[in-house]
């Protein structure tokens, strides 16, 4: 999926420990928190849903595969894509500004 700016995928800036619990290099872009955040969302929604990434897929028509990537944070989902995973968990999954963190200065 092509991104509006030269961020590369989330998981690219892992540099140390398994995706999504990694730690993110210092100089990571806001993009790769809030990936990393909503696959850690995810990841929980999933658990206490009980859906599986197939379950997941059937309901939300959004291809298993999809999910996996977004899951495993090979692709930042467009707005409509995030719509539809949050109807069909039933709760919200962006993970807002609580993603980014302290130290990380907010584009103006």
């Amino acid at each position: 999926m092509p991104r509006s700016s030269n961020d590369k995928v989330p998981r690219d800036y892992v540099v140390d420990g398994a995706w999504p619990h990694a730690v993110l290099a210092p100089d990571a872009p806001v993009s790769a928190h809030y990936g990393q955040a909503l696959a850690r969302n995810i990841e929980r929604a999933l658990a206490s849903s009980g859906h599986s990434l197939r379950t997941l897929a059937d309901v939300t028509g959004i291809t298993h595969s999809t999910i996996s990537r977004v899951v495993n944070g090979r692709v930042l989902p467009d707005l409509g894509t995030l719509a539809r995973l949050e109807s069909a968990i039933g709760f919200q999954i962006w993970p807002g500004l609580a993603a980014v963190p302290p130290a990380t200065p907010r584009p103006q």
